[in-house]
C-alpha cells in the first residue's frame, strides 16, 4: 500500500533561494528549551561540531544571530531567533493535521487502484490528540489503518450522517447546561436509534494562558480586561460551542474579547500561538497547554465519543479498532496525555445513555 507524507518547506526568498533545514528549527528549539546548544545538539542527534556550523551558515544568510553562546554560561536564543522558532511552532501546529487529512484521503484512493493489505477506517472527528496519537499508534503496527480527517465536531457528526466517513469523533461537556447547549447543535444529525457511541476519553478544557500568568488570569471575567489578547477556535468547533456556553452562564458578552473573532483550527495551533506571544490567553485542552509549557486553568471535563452507525459495528475492521481502543496500548498512550482518561475506553453506549437525553 501507498503511504504518503506531505511536508511544508521554508524558502529564504523566492523558489531559488536556499530551502531552511528542518534540523535547524528542532536545534533552535531545543536551545531554547534547555539554555545549552550542546544539550540540544545531543537531543537533534547532531554533533556539537555540526550543530555549530549550521547555527553559523544561517546566522550568515540570515544577517543577524540567532543565538547567543556565552562560554560557561549556556546559550539563548536572540530574540529573532525565538521569533523563528514561534513561528515554526505556529505553522506546524496549523498545518500538520490538514496535510495529514490530505494525506489520508490520497492513501485511500490509490488504495482503490491497488491490491493494499489491511482495512482502513474513515474517520472524521473533531481535534484531539488521543486520536491522533491512536492513528500513529495503528500505523506502527500495520494492518488496520485509519484515515483520520480533522474537522469542527459538528461538521464530524454531519459527515457520518451524509454517509462520508464510518466513525466521527464529538464531544459533550459533563457539565449539563453547557452540554444541553452542545447537543443542540448535534440533534440534527444525531439518530438515537440507527447511532452507537463508543466511548473513547475524557478530557480537561479550561484556559491556556502564557507561562507564569502574568496578567494574572484567574477566570473567565478576565478576558474583558482592557489590553488582554484572546485566540479563539473555529465556529462549529465542539470547544467553541462550549466556551460560547461558559461565557453566556457568565454573563459576559463575547464581543467584549479582544480577539474573540480570531480562529484557530486545532488545540495545538491555539496554545502555540499563546507560547509565541501573539495571544495571552485561550480555551483549549489541558494537554496542548502542556505542550507548549503554558499554564492552564481548568473550567470543565468533558468526554469525547465516537459515534457509529449500528450496522457497521460487526464489520471486523470497526471491531478490531474497538479492541485496540479497550487495550493495553491505548491506555498506555493516553496516560501521558495530561488531563485525559480513558476508564471507559471501547465502550459501546446508546446515544440517551451517553448523551444523557
Amino acid at each position: 500500500m501507498f503511504k504518503f507524507k506531505l511536508r511544508y518547506s521554508w524558502l529564504l526568498g523566492d523558489e531559488a533561494a536556499p530551502q531552511i533545514d528542518a534540523p535547524l528549527f528542532a536545534l533552535l528549539y531545543g536551545i531554547l528549551t534547555t539554555g545549552s546548544l550542546q544539550k540540544a545538539a545531543r537531543e537533534v542527534g547532531l554533533s556539537y561540531r555540526y550543530a555549530w556550523g549550521l547555527m553559523q551558515r544561517w546566522e550568515r544568510l540570515f544577517g543577524q544571530p540567532l543565538a547567543l553562546l556565552q562560554r560557561g554560561r549556556g546559550s539563548r536564543l536572540t530574540a529573532f531567533g525565538e521569533k523563528l522558532v514561534w513561528a515554526e511552532q505556529r505553522v506546524r501546529a496549523r498545518l500538520g493535521p490538514q496535510l495529514e487529512s490530505l494525506a489520508g484521503e490520497l492513501e485511500r484512493e490509490f488504495a482503490g487502484l491497488i491490491d493494499a493489505p489491511g482495512a482502513r477506517l474513515a474517520i472524521h472527528a473533531s481535534h484531539d490528540l488521543a486520536l491522533a496519537g491512536l492513528r500513529d499508534l495503528l500505523a506502527a503496527r500495520g494492518g488496520l489503518q485509519l484515515d483520520l480527517q480533522f474537522k469542527g465536531s459538528v461538521a464530524a457528526v454531519a459527515s457520518l450522517a451524509q454517509g462520508k466517513c464510518e466513525l466521527a469523533g464529538f464531544h459533550v461537556a459533563q457539565n449539563e447546561t453547557v452540554a444541553s447547549a452542545a447537543q443542540l447543535a448535534y440533534r440534527p444529525w444525531l439518530r438515537p436509534r440507527a447511532h452507537k457511541a463508543v466511548a473513547l476519553v475524557t478530557r480537561e478544557q479550561g484556559l491556556m494562558i502564557a507561562k507564569g500568568n502574568p496578567h494574572g488570569v484567574a477566570t473567565l471575567d478576565d478576558l474583558i480586561r482592557p489590553g488582554m489578547r484572546f485566540i479563539n477556535r473555529q465556529s462549529g468547533s465542539g470547544t467553541r460551542l462550549e466556551f460560547d456556553q461558559l461565557l453566556a452562564q457568565a454573563g459576559i458578552d463575547p464581543h467584549g474579547i479582544e480577539g474573540y473573532q480570531t480562529e484557530e483550527f486545532t488545540h495545538l495551533a491555539v496554545a502555540a500561538t499563546i507560547a509565541a506571544g501573539m495571544a495571552d490567553a485561550g480555551f483549549g485542552i489541558k494537554a496542548a497547554a502542556a505542550r507548549y509549557g503554558l499554564d492552564f486553568i481548568a473550567l470543565m471535563k468533558e468526554k469525547y465519543f465516537l459515534l457509529v452507525r449500528n450496522e457497521s459495528l460487526d464489520k471486523p475492521a470497526v471491531q478490531s479498532l474497538l479492541a485496540i481502543i479497550g487495550g493495553a496500548d491505548f491506555q498506555a498512550l493516553v496516560a501521558q496525555l495530561p488531563g485525559y482518561g480513558a476508564a471507559q475506553a471501547g465502550q459501546v453506549l446508546n446515544l440517551r445513555d451517553a448523551l444523557a437525553w
